[in-house]
């Protein structure tokens, strides 16, 4: 059985709450651990990375990493 160690979010823009400035992200993956200590990573086979904004014609992007928030059932 494998289980959900984080989640992969890219940000895709930002929006306004009581006056501060927060961040919008796009879940795009997982990254799992096997029993035996090995990881591995679950990629959503949607996400395409050209839609990611690109303000400062960078040729890579950030995936971040999140403690999961929603436990994903173990596999």
């Amino acid at each position: 059985m494998s289980k959900k160690k984080y989640d992969l979010a890219v940000k895709v823009g930002t929006y306004e709450k009581d006056g501060e400035t927060k961040n919008r992200y796009v879940n795009v993956g997982a990254v799992m651990e096997k029993d035996d200590g090995g990881k591995f990573i679950l990629f959503d086979r949607t996400f395409n990375p050209a839609g990611v904004p690109n303000p400062d014609d960078r040729e890579n992007f950030i995936i971040s990493m999140f403690e999961p928030k929603n436990s994903m059932p173990d596999i």
